[in-house]
């Protein structure tokens, strides 16, 4: 571990009891925190520690040790991310975990980005593309954040540019990839290039919003050396409690958000 990461962390979440929380940095300043105001979080945290109840304002919270689900629930937003159903899903089907060697397509606010980093450890690598400036400063906000709050934290590489003109700076990192994620309108145009870093026995996923999306990327993982493992998508369907009694569905299920399509690189099969 290296030697700045064997302190423990100095963020902590106020929890409300729905689950709603607020990251704070327990350091000596004035702070802002939107919901609860503005105060110095050492001076209001003096005399608690963890697992404690705290009034601030007119709220009772509990504080907890920040880690993923709290980083989140605050993360800063720009464009549209990938949701822990997705993210999930593809982590566990890819065979993600720790020192996996990672390449993502599409860093957006680093919604993905941040659940991955929090499955590599620090023997991982995890390589991120992002073609619009504003996005990846954003992102990099979220990432950086998150950094402080894990104890432990990947080789972490966001790279600027369109994603079919960065293939150098992509190989200069890290000639091997274990997994790609590719997030991006056209998809199909970059898996040719990337499949080629990508090991044998590894795994490529499209995140595609509309079915033509999934198609063409289909089409294109088969095209470029690999099979079709899997394409669909993941359905998900809240329950609540009935004031009545018993359980029944949520009034604004998630539902279908993307389709899905992973593709495992395979070996040319040898010439009679």
């Amino acid at each position: 571990m290296d030697v700045e990461r064997e302190q423990e962390s100095q963020w902590v979440a106020l929890r409300e009891d729905d689950g709603r929380a607020y990251l704070l940095n327990n350091i000596p300043g004035e702070i802002k925190v939107k919901g609860l105001g503005r105060f110095d979080a050492s001076k209001l945290l003096n005399g608690y520690k963890i697992g404690d109840r705290i009034v601030v304002g007119h709220k009772s919270l509990t504080i907890v040790k920040a880690a993923l689900p709290e980083a989140r629930r605050n993360m800063a937003r720009r464009a549209q991310t990938i949701g822990i159903k997705d993210s999930g899903f593809l982590i566990s089907w890819l065979g993600i975990g720790v020192g996996s060697r990672v390449l993502e397509g599409g860093h957006g606010s680093a919604g993905l980005a941040m659940n991955l980093a929090s499955v590599l450890g620090s023997s991982g690598t995890l390589i991120s593309v992002e073609s619009r400036h504003e996005h990846a400063l954003v992102g990099k906000q979220n990432m950086d954040r998150l950094e402080e709050i894990l104890s432990e934290f990947p080789k972490w590489h966001l790279i600027e540019g369109e994603f079919q003109k960065v293939g150098n700076s992509i190989k200069d990192i890290c000639d091997s990839l274990d997994a790609i994620i590719i997030d991006i309108a056209q998809p199909w145009e970059v898996v040719p290039g990337v499949g080629k870093l990508l090991r044998y026995g590894g795994r490529l996923a499209c995140y595609c919003p509309t079915t033509i999306q999934l198609e063409k990327a289909w089409e294109s993982i088969e095209n470029n050396g690999m099979i079709v493992e899997w394409a669909g998508e993941m359905i998900e369907r809240k329950w609540v409690k009935a004031s009545k009694g018993g359980v029944r569905p949520g009034n604004a299920p998630m539902g279908h958000t993307a389709f899905l399509v992973i593709g495992a690189k395979i070996a040319i099969e040898e010439e009679e």
